[in-house]
C-alpha cells in the first residue's frame, strides 16, 4: 500500500524502534488506519533497538515495574505465537550485590510484594547452585528466581512491524519527519516537503525525542542521550556448554560500584554478552562512538565473578547503542499537552530498561490514543508533569 499527502489516518506513529513498531502492531489490530514513519532505514543500527539480545526481568527496585513486566512475557508470547517464530527464549535471572546494597535489598522487598518465589544465597550457597560459575565475594549476596529471559531485538522489531502491516498499517522508512502541527487533529511534515494528516499521533522517535519534542512544542523534555556498549566475552576453551541458554545459566544483574548486566549464551557460540548500565551523553546526530567507560572495572568484575572461566583480557565483540535517559529512570508516556492536548502522544526515555515491556508500552500507547486514557496503570510515575519542564522559546 503507497501513500500520498492527501493520505487521512486513526494515528500516524513517528519513529519504526521497537516502541513505535509495537504501538503500530496494537493500533492495526485493533482495526485503526495506521501509519509507521521512520526516518533511517527499518531495522537501523544507530538507535535502541538492535542487536542480537536484551534481558527481561522482573526483579526490580521500583514496585510500578512489576505488572508492566508480567503483562509483556504474556504479550511476547502471543505476538510470536502470530508471527510464526521466536524472538523471547525463556531464562531464570539471578542478581548479585553486597549484603548491604540499597538495590538489592529492594530487589528483595519487591520480590516479597509480589510474591515472586526467589532464593536468598550466601557466597557458597551461589557457588553449589551455579557449580562455580558465579563466585561472589564472601559479603555479598545473590537472589535467584525464576522470571528472567532474553529477547532478540531487531527480530522483536521486524516482527511487529509485519504484524503491524498484516493487519493493514502503512510503513514508511527514510522519511524523517521536522514538524507537527495542530489542524483538524494533526498534519506531520517530512523533510522531503510531504505531510500526512491522522487523528491522533504517537511520537516514539527514542533519543532523538527531545529534539523533535523541542522543535513541535517548545517543551524541552530532561530526556539525555546515553552512548552505551554492548560487549561479548569468550569463554574459555572446554566451559563453552556452560553457559548456554535453555540449560541452568541465568540472565543476570550485579549491582556495587558498577551496575553489570548480562546473558548466557545464545547469539553467538562460546560468547558470553556481559556490559555496563550506562556510558556517556551524546548527540544521537553526531556520534562519537567513543570508547567503553569503566572497562577496567568490567574486566576485573568478569575474571572475579566468573571464576576464570571467561577470558577477561578484551571483549571478542563490541557494539553500540543508545540509552535515553530521564533523570529518574522512569519512562515518559504521557500526552504533549498544550495546543495538541491529547492528539499527540509522547512514549520516550526508556532509560536502557524499556525494551523487555515494549509490548504493554505499545498498548497503553494505543489505549491512550483510543480511549484518551489507560486503565489499571499508574501513569502518574510516567507523566511529563512530574518534571520542571520549561517551554523554549521556538
Amino acid at each position: 500500500m503507497t501513500t500520498s499527502s492527501g493520505d487521512n489516518f486513526d494515528v500516524i506513529i513517528i519513529g519504526g524502534g521497537v516502541m513505535g513498531s509495537s504501538t503500530a502492531y496494537h493500533a492495526a489490530k485493533a482495526g485503526l488506519k495506521t501509519l509507521l514513519l521512520e526516518q533511517f532505514d527499518f531495522l537501523h543500527q544507530r538507535g535502541s533497538s538492535h542487536g542480537e539480545s536484551r534481558t527481561i526481568r522482573v526483579t526490580y527496585t521500583q514496585h510500578h515495574y512489576y505488572p508492566l513486566v508480567m503483562e509483556s512475557y504474556n504479550l511476547w508470547q502471543q505476538a510470536q505465537a502470530q508471527a510464526g517464530f521466536k524472538v523471547y527464549y525463556k531464562a531464570h535471572h539471578f542478581d548479585m550485590a553486597p549484603h548491604n546494597d540499597p538495590t538489592l535489598l529492594a530487589v528483595i522487598d519487591n520480590c516479597r510484594k509480589h510474591n515472586i518465589k526467589h532464593q536468598i544465597l550466601r557466597r557458597d550457597q551461589v557457588a553449589e547452585k551455579f557449580s562455580g560459575r558465579f563466585n561472589i565475594p564472601e559479603n555479598w549476596t545473590g537472589v535467584s528466581n525464576e522470571f528472567g529471559g532474553v529477547i532478540k531485538p531487531s527480530k522483536a522489531v521486524s516482527m511487529f512491524q509485519t504484524l503491524a502491516f498484516k493487519n493493514g498499517a502503512v510503513l514508511r522508512d527514510n522519511t524523517e519527519v521536522i514538524d507537527i502541527k495542530r489542524e483538524k487533529g494533526v498534519v506531520v511534515f517530512t523533510a522531503r516537503g510531504e505531510k500526512f494528516r491522522g487523528k491522533k499521533c504517537v511520537v516514539t522517535v527514542g533519543a532523538w525525542v527531545n529534539k523533535l519534542v523541542k522543535t513541535v512544542s517548545g517543551v524541552d523534555l530532561p530526556i539525555v542521550p546515553v552512548e552505551t556498549h554492548l560487549m561479548y566475552w569468550r569463554i574459555k576453551e572446554g566451559h563453552e556448554g556452560k553457559f548456554n541458554i535453555g540449560g541452568d545459566f541465568p540472565t543476570f544483574a550485579s549491582f556495587g560500584n558498577i551496575y553489570v548486566y548480562g546473558t548466557p549464551v545464545l547469539e553467538y557460540p562460546g560468547l558470553i554478552k556481559v556490559g555496563i548500565h550506562g556510558g556517556t551523553h551524546c548527540d544521537p546526530d553526531k556520534r562519537k562512538w567513543g570508547p567503553i567507560v569503566n572497562m577496567n572495572e568490567l574486566k576485573e568484575w568478569i575474571e572475579e565473578r566468573f571464576g576464570g572461566l571467561v577470558d577477561s583480557s578484551e571483549p571478542v565483540v563490541k557494539q553500540s547503542c543508545l540509552y535515553s535517559m530521564t533523570p529518574d529512570e522512569d519512562f515518559v508516556i504521557d500526552f504533549l499537552g498544550g495546543e495538541f492536548g491529547k492528539d499527540v502522544v509522547v512514549g520516550g526515555g526508556f532509560s536502557g530498561h524499556g525494551f523487555k515491556m515494549a509490548p504493554v508500552i505499545g498498548k497503553i500507547l494505543v489505549q491512550l490514543v483510543v480511549n484518551g486514557e489507560t486503565s489499571g496503570v499508574d501513569m502518574n510515575h510516567f507523566r511529563i508533569g512530574r518534571f520542571n519542564t520549561t517551554k523554549s522559546k521556538l
